[in-house]
């Protein structure tokens, strides 16, 4: 997404999601149909904020390239240069991995 010119406001975050593995841990593969969309994702680009009462501009807590995880239901699919992303509001993030 380097040469997008795409940049979310406020509070909002664009996320690529991360496919999770074919196999279980058992060895068993998975179909596609029974796959679910994952929940993990990556983030690409993030807002510059929210405003407090008073004005004063309060920065998210993520950042592009941290890997995080998400409500199953989160954000907004959108299609950008050809690519699958989301748009989500910070909030909708449940935590950051590793």
């Amino acid at each position: 997404m380097a040469d997008t010119k795409f940049r979310p406001l406020h509070d909002r975050v664009v996320v690529r999601r991360i496919e999770a593995e074919a196999k279980t841990k058992g060895g068993i593969i998975i179909p596609d149909t029974a796959k679910e969309k994952p929940q993990e994702g990556e983030i690409v680009a993030v807002g510059s904020g929210i405003r407090d009462d008073s004005g004063k501009l309060i920065a998210l807590d993520v950042k592009a390239g941290d890997r995080i995880l998400f409500g199953k239901w989160s954000g907004s699919e959108v299609k950008l240069n050809g690519e699958e992303l989301l748009i989500m509001k910070e909030a909708d993030i449940m935590g950051v991995i590793g």
